[in-house]
């Protein structure tokens, strides 16, 4: 057979295997056996759904075979197995993992780059920290032919059809000479007690050992084979929780991450009575790196009475949760529930209903440090959710986090509410893209003066759709900055009287910019800057605007209102200017630079810069 390349980026990674990239070596063993127990997961499905698998007296089980003579250890699984297509596809590649990714990913910390390997699923390569040589053989369920991958981890792999009885997987690990110690029967106890011991198949460990018989000159020392269960075999979920401890949480979130990492929180819960089911969910430290991917690989694995059904089901949580690792175990689904059933059968719906709140309740109730992280981590995604899931939406509120105007670190609207005016009850924010722009913003200005706190929601491409929309919050309606009027001290009557006496001038800046504007007002929000721009709230097509980013459209051009400041030097000596030219390119100068405060562009950058140009030269 033909030898074959593996991608550029898996022999690099390879490479970094082979050099001990990675110090907690003893995962490969937990890897590999999670990959076992998965295999059996998928054929305990098949066996007790599919006709042609029925009349097998099939029970599932993992095999661990330590052969010191041949310095190899080998993983057995009599699970699904693989064939030719999926040795390729699962073993040869990387391709849904990202390998590019991954590489660019590596830290340098061993602890931290550990942790990447079940972001990228890339847990059967940790194989090659301790393997000088691996052969997987295996044959797929209801196939005739078996195949037998090979490789050194050099760069090259061979695929192979090969003789195998049985369906399922055995991998054959030739150890490094330095790598003894996972030959020793207690140090592969030790490791599977570890991360494996809740596995639900039985983990068979079989070696050799010397014995002696006899007394005196008849003793005699033979080598004799043994095999001993080393796991408990008892699905972890399945246990009380008074039986559990926080060490035995965390290890099976290890199994099922593929990481080294401790959750931030898990949440184990029993449901009796009309409806059966079991859940445990963890939230993880870090978010998955695929989690603005349109083809995320969710993190929750659907079981009926303990039978394995998908891993691959978008719907047992909302996309908005997707980062949730964990189990749902159902006592009332049909074992061949298909994925159509599943997407509208009731007993998931209130399965699904019941586990959301369960995990908001866990967010809401985390403090601290564990809240802190959190936020840095899913904010965002948390924000999608107020926008789509309306029966829950007042709990996202509660959890969702902001910048502010007068507050150090993020704050959340229940703060805001504390420190706001509790009779006109509303909450100001200023949506944009850049942070350092928003705080700068003239528009802020009169809010400032007004000691009146304003969030800043610097993640346009999500607040822009997703705030409008909010509406209230307890009572308290959120009002957007830029579309409003702002706090001022004078009078209806003193504004009239303002407005007329700069109307001329008004009149004459409107007539230069033409329709640029949609209209040139006095403003009262101003305190140091000349000018600001704001939205027409009455425009219908900026109610549209958010309609128009949903659907991923550009949005229509807006014409906005430009305000200018009466009690600024340059508005002052703008009003008595008899020279046309310009007073022209300062009226521009009004717009381009308040739309700059505000993070848009120029209609025209070049003329913009020729205009400034022009009159620093006179200014000097």
């Amino acid at each position: 057979m033909a030898k074959h390349q593996f991608q550029t980026e898996i022999g690099q990674l390879l490479k970094l295997m082979t050099h001990s990239l990675y110090s907690n070596k003893e995962i490969f063993i937990r890897e590999l056996v999670s990959n076992a127990s998965d295999a059996l997961d998928k054929f305990n499905y098949l066996s007790l759904t599919d006709e042609k698998f029925k009349e097998e007296d099939w029970s599932g089980k993992i095999s661990i075979k330590l052969d010191k003579e041949d310095n190899s250890l080998t993983i057995a699984d009599n699970g699904i197995g693989m064939n030719e297509a999926d040795l390729m596809d699962h073993l040869g590649t990387i391709a849904k993992s990202g390998t590019k990714a991954f590489m660019e990913n590596l830290t340098g910390d061993a602890k931290k780059d550990s942790n990447l390997i079940g972001q990228f699923g890339v847990g059967f390569y940790s194989v090659f920290m301790v393997a000088e040589k691996v052969d997987v053989i295996s044959k797929k369920a209801g196939e005739e032919q078996a195949y037998m991958f090979s490789t050194d981890g050099s760069g090259e792999y061979e695929v192979k059809p090969v003789t195998k009885e049985e369906h399922g997987t055995v991998i054959y690990i030739k150890l490094k000479e330095d790598e003894k110690e996972f030959l020793d029967k207690w140090r592969v106890k030790e490791v599977v007690k570890k991360y494996s011991n809740h596995i639900a198949y039985p983990i068979m460990l079989n070696y050799s050992e010397e014995e002696r018989t006899g007394e005196g000159d008849e003793k005699e020392t033979k080598t004799v084979q043994k095999s001993e269960q080393i796991n408990a075999a008892t699905a972890l979920w399945t246990l009380p929780k008074s039986e559990l401890k926080k060490e035995d949480y965390v290890e099976f979130y290890k199994t099922i991450s593929h990481g080294d990492d401790e959750p931030l929180t898990y949440l184990h819960n029993k449901v009796e009575g009309a409806q059966e089911f079991t859940t445990l969910f963890y939230i993880p430290k870090t978010a998955p790196m695929d989690m603005y991917r349109a083809d995320y690989q969710p993190g929750v694995k659907l079981y009926v009475k303990r039978v394995f059904i998908t891993d691959d089901e978008k719907e047992l949580l909302p996309p908005y949760l997707r980062f949730v690792k964990g189990i749902i175990d159902s006592e009332d689904l049909p074992l061949n529930v298909s994925r159509e059933i599943l997407q509208e059968n009731r007993i998931l719906a209130n399965i699904k209903q019941n586990s959301v709140k369960k995990i908001l309740g866990a967010i809401k109730k985390l403090k601290g440090e564990d809240a802190e992280t959190f936020t840095a981590q899913y904010n965002r995604v948390i924000k999608e959710g107020i926008y789509t899931d309306y029966t829950n939406k007042e709990t996202l509120l509660e959890i969702v986090r902001y910048k502010s105007s007068s507050q150090e670190g993020l704050v959340s609207l229940d703060d805001y509410i504390s420190r706001g005016d509790s009779e006109k009850k509303e909450i100001y924010y200023i949506t944009g893209e850049d942070e350092k722009v928003l705080r700068n913003s003239p528009l802020l200005e009169a809010y400032k003066k007004a000691n009146i706190e304003v969030l800043i929601m610097d993640d346009k491409e999500v607040d822009s759709i997703v705030t409008p929309m909010i509406g209230s919050y307890k009572e308290w309606t959120l009002k957007d900055i830029t579309t409003i009027d702002a706090p001022d001290s004078k009078t209806k009557e003193e504004k009239e009287e303002i407005s007329k006496e700069f109307k001329p001038l008004t009149d004459k800046i409107k007539e230069v910019l033409g329709e640029e504007v949609k209209e040139v007002k006095i403003s009262t929000r101003l305190t140091s800057s000349p000018s600001c721009v704001i939205k027409d709230s009455s425009d219908p097509m900026a109610g549209m605007a958010a309609m128009f980013a949903q659907m991923g459209q550009e949005m229509p051009e807006i014409p906005l209102i430009l305000e200018i400041n009466p009690e600024h030097e340059m508005i002052k000596k703008l009003d008595g200017l008899e020279d046309k030219t310009l007073f022209e390119d300062l009226s521009w100068i009004l717009l381009d630079s308040a739309k700059l405060s505000e993070g848009l562009e120029p209609k025209d950058k070049g003329a913009f810069a020729q205009r400034v140009a022009s009159l620093a030269t006179k200014a000097l």
